[in-house]
């Protein structure tokens, strides 16, 4: 079946195979047994780790507050800072402005990028699977349309490349220059610091020519097409993003200010290695005092920690949920006691998962605050207490 709405295009295929058999099941239930025992230990592994970094960053982010020092002037460099933590704020300089001198355009910032796009073939697939005369069959449903995107989509892994067909190649490739000299006063950021400048802004085109006679500007883009309102598979698009506004600009406004935390090395700043072992190299937009930096990286470090402990909680409960799978493959053709054992399975993992992943974080925390382990440790339990009493006792004989 072949249908054509406008540029989006769609045809279905059905494919059957045959049920599988009992021995086939048990067989692919065994490798995601292997699999569900690899993420379980994982998960062991992700929770134990984060609770340890995540008391270590805390610490070292203590100690530097305890130890930062401000600087009242970002244009003099006092040697009796020389290797202390400061903490400066101030209006970001850079030696030149980054060019792309395809395009004609230059900008004093930070970071330049150009973004790349090619109007291409995409190919969505939308598949459901019903049993019919003792046969597996799925229905699969593939849908083409045309659409910009940054990355070649590869046309040969389509299910039906003709009609459908991209190019290999980008003829413009993206790329993002990075300024070489960046400064905060008379301060030298380090790679790290420079790193941290990612917050990218689009860069408006209204002020500049087509550069090409082959090149349109439409908007905030220039356009390799004949026609950009009636684009055709293979046509680019370029548009372009900035970071660190690095001096004043008439149209985008005065340089961005930045707030660091760094180690002061001559007219450097460099990484903070704490007594903790963790290392401080502190960079955020706009002007804040010592107080507000550390709270955020407080607030940062927690978000992390719950993250990771979510993702470690949850790597846990999919892997038992896959090492007990055995037991519904073995009950699969009864559906009444299937149900009842999937539900049983999924409540059994849920448990385990949640006391052991307690159970783990208690252990991370044992050689940094034992008082709290002894708390995480004693209600790593109560799932299961939970779970005991919900299962009716033995009739008395």
């Amino acid at each position: 079946q072949f249908s054509d709405t406008g540029s989006r295009k769609e045809h279905v295929k059905i494919t059957s195979e045959s049920k599988p058999g009992f021995l086939e099941r048990l067989s692919e239930t065994s490798g995601g047994m292997l699999m569900g025992l690899v993420t379980f230990l994982l998960a062991f592994y992700l929770l134990f780790t984060n609770e340890g970094r995540a008391l270590r960053t805390a610490k070292s982010l203590d100690e530097g507050l305890s130890l930062v020092v401000p600087l009242d002037s970002t244009h003099s460099i006092s040697q009796q800072n020389e290797g202390r933590l400061v903490h400066l704020s101030g209006a970001l300089s850079t030696s030149k402005p980054l060019f792309d001198p395809s395009y004609g355009l230059s900008i004093q910032a930070v970071k330049l990028k150009r973004n790349v796009e090619m109007y291409q073939w995409v190919e969505y697939e939308d598949s459901r699977e019903y049993e019919e005369n003792g046969e597996i069959k799925k229905e699969t449903k593939y849908s083409y349309n045309t659409e910009w995107k940054s990355e070649v989509v590869n046309s040969r892994n389509f299910d039906k490349e003709i009609g459908h067909k991209n190019p290999s190649a980008m003829a413009v490739e993206s790329f993002t220059a990075v300024s070489p000299n960046v400064q905060v006063g008379s301060f030298v950021l380090s790679k790290g610091l420079v790193g941290k400048i990612d917050d990218f802004k689009r860069l408006s085109l209204s002020n500049l020519e087509d550069p090409h006679a082959d090149v349109t500007r439409g908007g905030d883009y220039f356009y390799h097409s004949e026609n950009p309102r009636r684009p055709e598979v293979g046509d680019l698009r370029v548009s372009f993003f900035y970071a660190g506004l690095s001096g004043d600009d008439p149209y985008l406004g005065s340089a961005d200010k930045v707030t660091v935390i760094a180690r002061q090395r001559g007219d450097q700043l460099v990484p903070y290695h704490t007594k903790s072992g963790d290392v401080l190299e502190i960079l955020h937009p706009g002007d804040h005092s010592v107080e507000e930096v550390f709270q955020k990286e407080h607030q940062s470090n927690t978000v992390k920690t719950w993250a990771l402990r979510a993702a470690g909680w949850l790597s846990m409960f999919v892997g038992i949920s896959l090492m007990t799978r055995i037991f519904y493959t073995l009950v699969d053709w009864f559906p009444v006691v299937r149900d009842l054992v999937n539900i049983g399975l999924k409540a059994f993992a849920f448990c385990v998962a949640t006391s052991l992943s307690l159970l783990t974080i208690s252990v991370g925390w044992l050689f940094y605050r034992p008082l709290w382990a002894l708390l995480i440790g004693l209600l790593s339990v109560v799932p299961i207490v939970i779970a005991r009493s919900r299962v009716p006792p033995k009739k008395q004989q």
